[in-house]
């Protein structure tokens, strides 16, 4: 279930990008994931939500902005269900030439929304771009040989 789970090179980028920034961790469940920061959602990763065939990130914005980002860019960007109205902008992560250091500065941008005050002035956008930006670390690589003695 795991491997399934992570084989999205999306998500994988996603996750990346959110873990980057302080005492954040993730809930997967199902296809979706949760970001929080001490209990609070700062980010989901949606693939398929109710069927709607969208992959993308929903995030936090100051009010009004998901309005207008929806209304600049409508097709990168739309209302999510739920929590739309309550401040939300949902981000497509399947469309073609898809920018990763603007869904990190999203991202970073609703995390400094949600994340107590200390926390939030501790996010970096920087950081989280270059997290977007790096290749991703592969944990099933051969193990190197030891170079001395071997125990018994």
């Amino acid at each position: 279930m795991k491997k399934a789970y992570t084989k999205d090179g999306r998500l994988a980028r996603l996750m990346r990008i959110c873990l980057a920034l302080p005492e954040a961790i993730q809930e997967p469940a199902a296809r979706h994931a949760s970001f929080l920061v001490r209990k609070h959602v700062f980010a989901y990763y949606l693939n398929d939500h109710h069927g709607d065939g969208i992959v993308s990130v929903c995030c936090k914005v100051l009010p009004g902005d998901n309005e207008a980002l929806i209304a600049a860019h409508p097709e990168r960007f739309y209302m999510p269900a739920y929590i739309g109205p309550r401040g939300w902008v949902a981000h497509r992560l399947d469309v073609g030439g898809l920018d990763w250091n603007e869904v990190a500065e999203l991202v970073v941008g609703s995390y400094q929304l949600i994340a107590p005050k200390r926390l939030a002035l501790l996010a970096n956008s920087d950081r989280a771009k270059e997290a977007a930006s790096s290749p991703p670390v592969r944990k099933n690589e051969p193990r190197r040989k030891r170079s001395g003695p071997v125990k018994k």
